[in-house]
């Protein structure tokens, strides 16, 4: 028999520790996001560190800036950025404040509230790939700048709850190169999923995009 997943919240605890402890120890965890249409529900199967002014694929590698300023703590709030000029990616804070590192939410399995994320993502073929990549993800939850900075820890009510979930085992979880990561950062093994999970994300190495003349 399967045990449900653990409604336990993970507490402030959890994300005040390096950034590739907390990064693989999400997998399988809960995440509840709560909207006017009710809460949607994640199991986290896919995630990438991100270790600030130590990793040059960090968008905190060259100090603060107005864009990062969520990164550099507490640790336990949503970093959103926007990328591409049409997407957003939603990340969680880790590590002690002042250490700008975060874990980019890359894919899951949305376990709840499957019809609300339907509707943010009607060109999923299946549920399946609801939140299959880091942008369909931030979709499918309804994430977007106006959340940059949220409270993952803080009191039921809130936009977010982290809970403890189905914590996977070591020999569950796989490790790699971080998706379009280029230059220095593009070597780190530093996206980490679980094995035969069909909710995440294929890999793929950096393509330079060519400009527009």
């Amino acid at each position: 028999m399967i045990a449900a997943p653990d409604r336990t919240p993970l507490g402030r605890k959890f994300f005040d520790r390096p950034v590739l402890d907390v990064a693989p120890d999400l997998l399988g965890r809960t995440l509840v996001r709560t909207t006017e249409d009710g809460p949607v529900e994640l199991r986290i199967t896919e995630v990438e560190a991100y270790d600030g002014p130590n990793d040059p694929g960090s968008h905190a590698f060259r100090g603060r800036t107005p864009r990062n300023e969520v990164m550099f703590g507490p640790p336990g709030h949503v970093y959103v950025y926007f990328t591409y000029g049409m997407w957003h990616c939603m990340n969680l804070v880790c590590g002690p404040e002042g250490t700008a590192s975060a874990v980019l939410l890359r894919a899951g399995e949305i376990t709840e509230g499957v019809e609300s994320a339907r509707k943010r993502r009607l060109s999923a073929r299946n549920d399946r790939e609801l939140a299959k990549g880091p942008a369909r993800l931030a979709t499918a939850l309804g994430v977007d700048r106006a959340l940059d900075g949220a409270d993952a820890c803080g009191p039921e009510g809130g936009p977010f709850r982290m809970l403890t979930g189905s914590p996977v085992g070591p020999d569950q979880v796989l490790s790699g190169p971080r998706t379009g990561v280029s230059g220095d950062g593009g070597v780190h093994p530093w996206r980490f999923w679980i094995s035969n999970d069909p909710t995440v994300s294929p890999y793929r190495a950096h393509t330079p995009r060519r400009r527009r003349t």
